[in-house]
């Protein structure tokens, strides 16, 4: 029997504006990527460690989670061996991070603009 795709329209366009719009069918029926929390990641890391060490394999531990490979061994090597509270803190540090270099930004660019103002004073 051949693998059937799912015609049915998708965010409530037609197959026929699908495709008009150049994407490839693999788009076109692709599932919606889903994201996940930290909060979610870590309990899922656990529970693959459980299901690994039953003697199951990584790829249907992955399809249990439902999630590819790739994004469990790219978990695996982010979130491995932190605790939750772990990882809400490095969650919480890149956020200060990423606010702190906006600042950098912004007193460099008043740095900039102060001495073109102070070139044609003197």
């Amino acid at each position: 029997m051949p693998h059937q795709v799912d015609l049915t329209p998708v965010n409530g366009a037609s197959v026929y504006e699908r495709i008009q719009t150049g994407r490839s069918p693999e788009r076109i029926f692709q599932m919606p990527k889903k994201r996940y929390d930290v909060d979610q990641i870590i309990p899922m890391l656990r529970r693959a460690d459980v299901e690994l060490g039953k003697g199951r394999k990584v790829p249907e531990v992955c399809k249990m989670l439902g999630i590819v490979q790739q994004t469990y061994y790219r978990w695996r090597q982010r979130y491995g061996s932190m605790a939750p509270e772990m990882a809400k803190e490095l969650k919480a540090l890149q956020k200060e991070n990423s606010q702190l270099k906006k600042l950098m930004a912004d007193q460099a660019l008043d740095n900039a603009i102060l001495k073109e103002a102070a070139k044609g004073n003197f």
